[in-house]
């Protein structure tokens, strides 16, 4: 067995991970959990106790929630130059958790149809929807990448949030986000990911 073993469903946030893996070259394990009986109950929430995927376990410590699955793959696997160094990763956390709450609470929460009031705004990380939109707007387009001039492993989160949103219409299609975009979903270790989990819808259960 793999000292890193990966646990996904490839219609799930796992398609994240997936990437990630990819762009850190990291040997892994895959273990597919199937929705409903098989992710609610033993041996999986023994992993996972939320019976949500995606989830690691790196020498046998457990990893869950996407956002920290990316920074901690981005640590461990330090040749990949996924982070960067210790001292500039202000935008790099900065964005990466950005998109991990505000961002995915606010699209969650408008595709679901639940609206904040007004006067209840200040009670929600995100204010709301618009508010976040154009944060992420100014942000996406203010540099080649999220975090500056190179690529990393907060592209990785905030591209697949994206990506996601503009292929289902959970996020205005803005020119500032189909030109961030563009620079991401060409690169080879996204394909890789994406056609292995394609590979595995379309295989038989």
């Amino acid at each position: 067995m793999s000292d890193l073993v990966f646990y996904t469903h490839p219609q799930s946030r796992g398609r994240i991970v997936r990437w990630m893996l990819e762009e850190c070259e990291a040997p892994y394990q895959t273990e597919i959990v199937q929705y409903g009986l098989q992710m609610k109950t033993p041996p999986y929430t023994d992993i996972n106790p939320m019976g949500k995927v995606p989830a690691i376990v790196h020498q046998g410590r457990v990893v869950t929630e996407c956002a920290a699955i990316i920074a901690y793959l981005a640590d461990v696997f330090a040749a990949a130059a996924l982070a960067p160094p210790a001292a500039q990763r202000q935008d790099y956390y900065r964005w990466l958790f950005f998109a991990a709450g505000p961002f995915e609470q606010a699209t969650t929460n408008n595709a679901l149809g639940f609206v904040v009031s007004e006067e209840k705004q200040r009670m929600v990380g995100y204010g709301n929807l618009d508010l976040v939109v154009n944060t992420l707007a100014r942000a996406v387009s203010a540099h080649p990448y999220i975090a500056g001039d190179h690529f990393s492993a907060a592209d990785v989160y905030v591209g697949s949030q994206i990506g996601y949103g503009l292929q289902f219409g959970t996020l205005p299609d803005r020119a500032e986000f189909r030109d961030y975009f563009a620079r991401l979903e060409n690169r080879p270790a996204r394909l890789r990911a994406t056609q292995m989990d394609d590979a595995l819808i379309n295989k038989p259960v």
